[in-house]
């Protein structure tokens, strides 16, 4: 079966840094989109960054310049490096994949295209 596991969430102060992991295991690593997702309670969940298949690298622009996405093929793991962190990014982090047939079928946040998802990681930024 489909796995997904997210891990590295955790408590800091504003300011603060820290390093998301997602580790996948069960499809074809190579041929899928990878995205970070987050959800915060009562609010919708949003995009946060995106390694494609092919290379290509999206960010939200809530996050651009302060958050640092990368995957290793090889391992099957798509980190996530977090800094400067505020208090509006307290949320459950989720790591979710989408085959590149998708690729072209709307925006690389498209929640449409995910059809596996890890069960999330909770990163809670104290003021």
């Amino acid at each position: 079966e489909v796995q997904v596991v997210e891990s590295g969430g955790g408590l800091v102060q504003t300011g603060g840094s820290l390093r998301l992991s997602c580790t996948v295991s069960g499809l074809l690593f190579e041929y899928y989109d990878m995205t970070w997702f987050r959800q915060a309670p009562g609010k919708a969940r949003e995009g946060v960054a995106c390694f494609t298949h092919s290379g290509t690298i999206y960010y939200a622009e809530s996050v651009e310049g302060r958050f640092t996405i990368s995957r290793d093929n090889a391992k099957h793991t798509l980190d996530l490096q977090m800094t400067n962190l505020k208090p509006e990014d307290t949320a459950i982090y989720y790591c979710a994949a989408a085959n590149k047939a998708y690729e072209t079928s709307g925006s690389w946040s498209s929640l449409p295209k995910y059809h596996y998802w890890g069960q999330g990681t909770q990163v809670t930024v104290s003021s």
